[in-house]
């Protein structure tokens, strides 16, 4: 993605099913579960830039022994932080008595993060100041074991105005509105009054308190407190959670949304965002690792035992496309070949752009994201290229020599390696004109490559959402080549519609397909079309959650994706380009035909897997006709 854009976090979870002596006799280390926790977050650091957080139980201590444990941190490289402090632990007792790193028992009552179970996450945030205390896990603290709570996710909550309006309804005071502070309040309340309730049985029972505590703790029903917790959540996520006397749960949202796998043997139990860092870290083939299903819970005992657990009726599935698009790492399995195909599918479009002239035309892709997409498409050309050869060797009929069959076959698509993107340069200019010239700056462009004036040249970028990137750089500086004609080419539909699941995309006004179909509109007289669905959102506003409608679609309705896509075309088009500017998108039947099983296409089309998707919408709207610049949730 050429644009830059905050999204998606990322959850890891170890659990150790084993004593820790296990793990030190089979692999020769104390560290077993620490070093395969540090594996999870940084093969999904993808998924966090803003910050990371660790956070360790240990089961069965002694009373007055410190058995949780959590490092967050903010720093730049906020997960080589964290474990360098976790290791400066370790390096006082080398330094002490290194037979002592050998005893894992002895770590385990002495030494921090030197327990059974371990929850991580990785931070890119959506919303809020980028701190120390915006950054997961977030810790309940209470001196009964099964109150403690610890809770990360990757999630958005659509209504977080109710959920905290709920928390008071209570009798609660949360110290902040925010979706983090409000999910964990409300799990931390069930929980709560499960173990009130069977406080009161066990106690009815004749059991002394000190009795009670093990009992509540082997009792505990985590699936119920999820059930009444998450009553009236509205959003996407993958919550994970951990109870201070070992319990562990992982809940996804009932529409897939947000992803979450795991996997488990007799000696582990690991819960990742993405199947390739789990696949990485612990060598495991892909057909062992499960998905937790929409609307499930995966709940692991502190006894080991492990169910997966229906907490909300699961909707129409809707995972996120744009993932598979582009967040995700492309090294997994299933995601690499959706994203060939995506680029595979928009072959037909730029044939037609470009005249079918392949001769006469040089394809790259900007920027490394979409280097698989970009592959695709390659294929895609070939065996275009495929069928052309076949027809003309067959038009030679009895005229074929070695020189034609030879000029034939060496007909093959033209690449290059157009534009690098400069990772040292830093646009740190306030002044605007100055910056822009900067910004214009931070791809490097290889000479050579285009024939002035005779060659087209196709360039595949993962999605466009704002157009800056493409207007003030990337446009800029593929016209100093002097093509014949730019067509660049989005793997993703026209973004048309605000997210409100975890990808900071809140804004409608910032889009820029949303800005073209308005130009459109003014452009043709047709502003009483903004007028009305500024009145419709409103109106929406006043009813009940469930009947609201998503009456954001009139503003597309007047034009095809073609016309919207010309608008675009203009739109990030810098006056000073000399070439010609295509800008061909993907169709959403060629999306869903390319990723079958991850349907979640309210970006492009509008279709929300939530009720709170269409309040969201309406809100954005009404925000950007008020010029109100925040997000709409």
């Amino acid at each position: 993605m050429s644009d830059h854009l905050n999204h998606e976090c990322g959850i890891a979870m170890v659990r150790l099913l084993k004593p820790l002596s296990f793990y030190h006799k089979k692999y020769g280390t104390s560290f077993y579960g620490l070093n395969k926790l540090y594996l999870l977050m940084e093969k999904q650091h993808n998924r966090g830039q803003d910050g990371a957080g660790v956070v360790n139980i240990k089961f069965d201590v002694e009373p007055g022994t410190k058995y949780i444990s959590r490092y967050r941190s903010i720093e730049k490289q906020a997960i080589a932080d964290i474990f360098s402090r976790i290791h400066n632990k370790f390096e006082e007792v080398k330094k002490n008595d290194p037979k002592l790193l050998e005893d894992p028992e002895w770590l385990k009552k002495n030494i921090a993060f030197s327990g059974e179970l371990f929850l991580g996450h990785v931070r890119y945030g959506t919303y809020g100041l980028n701190s120390i205390e915006s950054c997961h896990p977030f810790l309940r603290q209470n001196n009964w074991m099964s109150r403690n709570l610890v809770v990360a996710g990757n999630f958005n909550m659509t209504n977080v105005d109710e959920l905290f309006n709920d928390l008071i309804k209570l009798g609660q005071s949360p110290k902040e509105k925010a979706d983090t502070v409000t999910v964990m309040e409300n799990i931390g309340h069930f929980l709560d009054e499960e173990n009130e309730v069977l406080y009161q049985k066990y106690k009815a029972l004749g059991n002394s308190k000190q009795e009670i505590s093990p009992l509540i703790a082997e009792h505990i029903d985590v699936g119920n407190i999820l059930r009444r917790s998450s009553k009236n959540w509205d959003g996407g996520y993958a919550i994970a959670g951990i109870l201070g006397h070992g319990d562990a749960f992982v809940l996804r949202d009932p529409a897939g949304i947000r992803p979450a796998y795991f996997y488990k043997d007799d000696e582990v139990v690991i819960v990742t965002s993405e199947r390739p860092a789990m696949q990485t870290a612990f060598n495991i083939p892909l057909d062992s690792i499960h998905e937790i299903k929409p609307g499930h819970a995966l709940i692991i005992k502190k006894n080991g035992k492990i169910k997966e657990e229906m907490i909300k009726e699961p909707t129409q599935r809707l995972s996120c496309s744009f993932e598979r698009i582009y967040f995700s790492r492309g090294s997994d399995n299933d995601i690499y070949k959706e994203r060939k195909e995506l680029g595979r599918l928009l072959c037909q479009s730029i044939l037609t752009s470009v005249d079918h002239d392949l001769r006469n035309t040089v394809f790259s892709f900007i920027p490394n994201t979409a280097e698989v997409a970009f592959y695709g498409m390659m294929q895609g050309m070939e065996e275009y290229l495929k069928e052309v050869k076949k027809r003309k060797i067959k038009a030679l009929g009895t005229n074929i020599t070695d020189e034609k069959l030879n000029e034939i076959l060496s007909i093959r698509p033209r690449a290059e390696k157009i534009a690098i993107k400069d990772a040292k340069l830093r646009t740190f200019i306030t002044n605007d004109t100055d910056r822009s010239d900067m910004v214009a700056h931070v791809y490097d462009i290889t000479y050579g490559t285009i024939r002035k004036g005779i060659d087209n040249l196709v360039v595949i970028d993962d999605s466009i959402v704002r157009g800056t990137t493409l207007k003030n750089s990337i446009i800029k500086m593929l016209d100093r080549l002097n093509p014949k004609k730019i067509v660049v080419v989005s793997s993703a539909p026209q973004i048309r519609y605000p997210d409100c699941y975890g990808i900071d995309m809140a804004k409608i006004g910032d889009l820029v397909a949303f800005k073209a179909a308005i130009q459109l509109l003014e452009e043709n007289n047709m502003e009483h079309i903004v007028d009305e669905v500024f009145e419709r959102c409103k109106e929406q506003l006043e009813l009940g959650v469930n009947e609201m409608k998503n009456f954001v679609r009139m503003i597309y309705q007047p034009f095809s994706a073609e016309q919207i896509s010309a608008k675009i075309a203009q739109l990030v088009k810098p006056e000073e380009c000399k070439s010609e500017l295509q800008i061909i998108f993907q169709k959403i039947e060629d999306l869903h035909s390319a990723c079958p099983n991850h349907r979640g296409d309210w970006y492009f089309s509008g279709n929300y897997p939530t009720p709170g998707g269409n309040k969201v919408v309406s809100k954005a709207f009404i925000n950007y006709i008020q010029g109100i610049n925040e997000r709409a949730y």
